[in-house]
């Protein structure tokens, strides 16, 4: 008898003759492949067009940040400069541009620190003991014990010992025709005076000073504070090399000059802004490019764009057109991209006439730049930078075109799924159901042949009894 467990498919066409399991697989197949195909012919196109949105949306990041970046670098906003370096010589400092120039400066004072000598020692080197025992080395506030032990008792452990202790004061020894002698600089800066005082050791307090001059000690300088007058406001440094006076440039004093001023400006980029007009147009033909090809109609829905028909990229590129209209200064003869030679082609792209855009820088080198890349952005002076920042964050705002497109495609994305899965159920429903009523049929069907077999067999019978 076969097990109940056993497989029904297995057992059918047993008597019938019928490969009624290939029957059942071939007409389930014929109900699910159309419906099957018809949705994943969806999910095709409409992941085409998650990735295609995704792509313009991507392409737009890549152009504005791109053009933030150049425009954050010296060729495009000018190099910081000096017209006397030996002075004041300037550099920029990276994430912005220098604003507040040109300015004046005036070095009245450079920064100096504290240099101390010890007396030179006629025939001593630098490994000559020079006693055990501790002293205390105090800097601007800050203390540090100095240990001298048999292991560190020299020239060269001294220096090295109060080099280690990290507050800002450089030991060195030098040897000479007078001798050797331990020499040490402190940090400069009024407020970074240093003093080494004695604790124990009667040989080591001889390298101990505490503000006066001794038989041992001298000093050779004092700390001060560089002072400047920069556009006539009085200033205080510990250094020479001052970062925080002007954003995003750097001012080395070099020499003490008072009563000299000197300037310090931006140089204008007026190579450069003709060159940034060229690249933001061949930038810009690329994107919009793009954006024609993923729309175009083509001649029928075969060769079509995967974007053709899509509302939230037409928005794009209409956004992106008003970039040549939209006013980048409120002030001034030149203040949109259209006033700099800039005209926009019937398929979007866009086409630069270098003469109109040479006179005008040629006319006012100073406004161009301004108005491109001005060093101060305010809501009447956004710039170019600030121009596509302020399009891609429209753009792409929460609840926009483009947002709204890309949530519909997700949504139709997550529907599909749940449609193929449901169609797998219903599939595997319908293939029990064809397996139960031809089970039911080989099971019909070969009873009648038992009882063909059973009619044939009497049959012989009789014929053969009438014989």
């Amino acid at each position: 008898m076969t097990s109940v467990s056993s497989s029904i498919l297995t057992a059918l066409g047993a008597g019938s003759g019928i490969d009624t399991s290939s029957l059942v697989s071939s007409l389930v197949s014929a109900a699910k492949e159309p419906k099957q195909t018809a949705i994943t012919s969806r999910q095709t196109l409409n992941s085409a067009r998650v990735s295609a949105l995704a792509s313009a949306s991507s392409s737009l990041d890549s152009f504005a940040d791109a053009l933030n970046s150049l425009l954050a670098g010296t060729g495009y906003s000018g190099t910081p400069a000096s017209n006397d370096a030996s002075i004041a010589s300037v550099s920029a400092l990276p994430g912005g541009t220098p604003t507040g120039l040109p300015a004046q400066i005036v070095v009245n004072q450079l920064a100096s620190a504290r240099t101390l000598a010890s007396t030179p020692v006629s025939g001593a080197t630098a490994a000559t003991a020079v006693g055990e025992g501790q002293l205390t080395l105090t800097v601007g506030g800050q203390s540090a014990t100095i240990t001298i032990d048999s292991t560190s008792n020299s020239y060269t452990g001294l220096a090295a010992a109060i080099n280690n202790a990290g507050l800002g004061v450089t030991a060195s020894v030098i040897t000479d025709t007078q001798g050797t002698r331990l020499v040490m600089k402190g940090p400069t800066g009024a407020a970074n005076d240093f003093s080494l005082t004695s604790i124990s050791g009667v040989d080591l307090a001889k390298f101990a000073w505490s503000g006066t001059d001794s038989a041992t000690m001298a000093s050779a300088g004092q700390p001060k504070d560089a002072i400047i007058l920069l556009d006539g406001v009085e200033q205080h440094y510990a250094g020479n090399t001052i970062d925080g006076a002007i954003p995003y440039l750097r001012i080395d004093l070099n020499k003490a000059a008072p009563g000299t001023s000197v300037t310090l400006a931006t140089t204008e980029p007026t190579t450069s802004m003709r060159d940034l007009m060229v690249e933001f147009v061949d930038a810009y033909n690329t994107l919009m490019k793009a954006l024609n090809t993923a729309t175009s109609t083509g001649t029928d829905s075969s060769n079509a764009g995967v974007l053709n028909g899509e509302s939230s990229i037409r928005d794009m590129k209409r956004q992106l057109s008003q970039m040549m209209s939209t006013p980048l200064t409120a002030t001034g003869t030149y203040k949109t991209l259209n006033d700099l030679g800039i005209s926009t082609n019937r398929d979007g792209t866009i086409a630069l006439d270098t003469k109109v855009l040479d006179k005008a820088i040629a006319a006012d080198p100073a406004a161009i730049t301004q108005m491109l890349n001005p060093s101060v952005k305010t809501a009447a002076n956004i710039g170019l930078a600030g121009l596509m920042d302020g399009v891609r964050d429209n753009i792409q705002k929460d609840g926009g075109p483009l947002a709204t497109s890309q949530g519909k495609y997700k949504a139709l994305a997550d529907d599909l799924g749940r449609q193929l899965e449901k169609l797998d159920t219903q599939m595997t429903d319908y293939q029990a159901q064809l397996t139960k009523v031809y089970s039911a049929m080989e099971t019909r069907l070969s009873a009648l042949k038992a009882t063909q077999s059973y009619l044939e067999q009497q049959v012989a019978l009789w014929t053969k009894s009438n014989d």
